[in-house]
């Protein structure tokens, strides 16, 4: 089975490519290589360059490996943790159907 290519907005694809940036300079701040980091997460060096880069095909579960080699998994916990709009839908009290009906 041939595996599909994950298409993203530019958007979408800046945040990516902010929160590898980040974890490079996390990880440089810590004075740790790039061999060091992906021995301890357990992965190839092109996996965590990758990372580094804001790649859409590495597992999320990869991302969090190395923020917990850095000591941020935590930081991980702060993703919509803040739900404005979520927030804002309730307070309305709209209702959302659970499915769309049958034609």
């Amino acid at each position: 089975m041939a595996r599909r290519k994950v298409i993203l907005l530019p958007k979408v694809k800046r945040i990516l490519s902010e929160l590898g940036e980040n974890i490079k300079l996390a990880r440089l701040r810590r004075k740790l290589s790039a061999a060091q980091v992906a021995e301890r997460a357990n992965m190839s060096r092109p996996t965590l360059s990758g990372i580094e880069k804001g790649s859409e095909s590495v597992s999320i579960g990869s991302y969090l490996l190395v923020l917990q080699v850095l000591g941020l998994e935590k930081d991980f916990l702060d993703v919509a943790k803040d739900d404005v709009l979520g927030r804002k839908l309730q307070d309305a009290k709209l209702t959302v159907k659970e499915r769309a009906p049958k034609k």
